[in-house]
């Protein structure tokens, strides 16, 4: 299976700034698979640790500190060398552990030669208390479901060396639209979840990609009550639960408490929202009071949307018929579908969340990103609809250098409007660079 975090891993490897390195992300999205392929594919030999099975190696980690008496210890219990720069250390469930967490410090400070790569499950949720890591003495690095282009290379070859290809617009090939928005159609319905896609290219069994969408949601909807520590387990269900009718709501200009249940505050569900996002399975994006340079400046932090981690997921979260998306049938939630779907391929491509801007009543723009100095608005139509009053306004008020309308139609690039199908979101900035 083809990650574009490969890349990042040996960039990580040969920095001349490495540290030990935490990989982020939501259960299931392949952090584990990352990690060993990487070990397999770029070092001589690797030694694994999974601290939720192995009860020796949690012992080895609580009775020292001693970067060198671990390893020493590490090499005796397993019979092999660590070799530094040879051997790739993998520490996995390392939540499991919190000495071995805070043992990252001193690989830092004093055996830096060594090369360390963590992850765990909800190993977010921890490192969103600064007390729980050693600040600055680790490497961090977002790992998310499969993007469009990752799931292309493993389901199309040829279309996938297309995609690869196109760097500008001179590129575009309109003989393939039908084709790779077929697949696109797809990737709505199976999602970057690793397992599902796995599952699709090997067995093509819609059925299948079905159950291990529900079991995902079990999974997380039970690590609400396993691993939820202080914060309330059941508003974390409520807030989960409420994604699919907060997005599905007519006038979706914020997230609403008051859709959670009748009485619900801020107060009461701020942390259950702060849980999901450190955890990876919800995405938070913000409004900007204004739309200037830099955007960061102008963040709206009670005026938010959530967004799921997977467009397969919340298809399924919305109990979507797989026959409503491939035959293009209208139904309301589709717009915020395809919303779902565009933001899950920026946020690898941008490494930070959009924003969104509601910048008068009934006017908003989709998604509003800061690319250099440069501020663009992003429109986002599920169909090849466009009629778009907010965004011509926003265009004829502002005049942006860029102005990005994603719908279902190819590729075509006027004065005003640069139309990018929704299979090239990820190349966003190649299809934009030359305007």
């Amino acid at each position: 299976m083809y990650r574009k975090a490969m890349d990042a891993l040996l960039a990580w490897k040969d920095s001349s700034r490495r540290k030990p390195l935490v990989l982020k992300g939501a259960r299931q999205v392949g952090k584990t698979w990352l990690m060993r392929e990487f070990a397999r594919a770029e070092y001589d030999d690797s030694l694994y640790i999974s601290f939720d099975r192995d009860a020796e190696a949690v012992r080895i980690f609580d009775d020292t500190k001693d970067p060198a008496l671990i390893i020493e210890r590490l090499s005796l219990t397993r019979g092999k060398s660590i070799t530094p720069g040879k051997t790739l250390v993998i520490l996995d469930e390392i939540q499991e552990c919190a000495n071995a967490l805070g043992s990252l410090k001193y690989f830092c400070e004093d055996a830096n030669e060594y090369h360390v790569i963590t992850a765990g499950s909800l190993l977010g949720t921890y490192l969103a208390n600064p007390t729980s890591y050693p600040v600055g003495k680790v490497n961090l690095l977002n790992i998310y479901p499969l993007t469009f282009e990752e799931y292309l290379a493993v389901s199309d070859t040829g279309m996938y060396q297309y995609y690869r290809s196109v760097q500008s617009g001179k590129d575009y090939v309109s003989a393939f639209h039908e084709r790779m928005m077929e697949h696109y159609k797809k990737y709505l319905i199976i999602g970057g979840m690793p397992e599902c896609v796995q599952s699709w290219v090997t067995n093509a069994a819609p059925e299948e990609i079905t159950a291990i969408q529900e079991e995902i949601i079990s999974l997380y909807e039970n690590d609400f009550t396993k691993h939820s520590g202080k914060v309330n387990s059941g508003r974390i269900l409520q807030v989960f639960r409420s994604i699919v009718p907060q997005l599905a709501k007519e006038n979706n200009e914020k997230f609403m408490y008051a859709a959670i249940a009748k009485s619900a505050r801020a107060k009461d569900f701020e942390d259950a929202i702060e849980w999901l996002i450190s955890s990876g399975i919800a995405y938070r994006i913000l409004n900007v009071s204004k739309n200037g340079y830099p955007l960061k400046a102008y963040e709206m932090l009670n005026y938010f949307k959530l967004f799921l981690l997977d467009v397969g997921l919340i298809k399924h979260m919305a109990q979507l018929t797989n026959k409503s998306i491939l035959l293009s049938e209208a139904f309301q939630f589709k717009g915020q579908l395809t919303e779902n779907y565009v933001l899950e391929q920026l946020l690898p491509l941008l490494n930070y969340s959009p924003h969104y801007y509601a910048y008068a009543q009934d006017r908003e723009i989709d998604f509003i990103i800061q690319h250099g100095e440069n501020i663009f608005p992003i429109e986002i139509k599920s169909s090849g609809n466009k009629n778009a009053v907010s965004f011509k306004n926003y265009i004829a008020k502002y005049k942006p250098k860029v102005a990005v309308r994603f719908n279902t139609n190819e590729y075509l690039h006027n004065e005003a409007i640069m139309n990018i199908p929704l299979y090239f979101v990820g190349k966003l900035f190649e299809l934009t660079a030359t305007s």
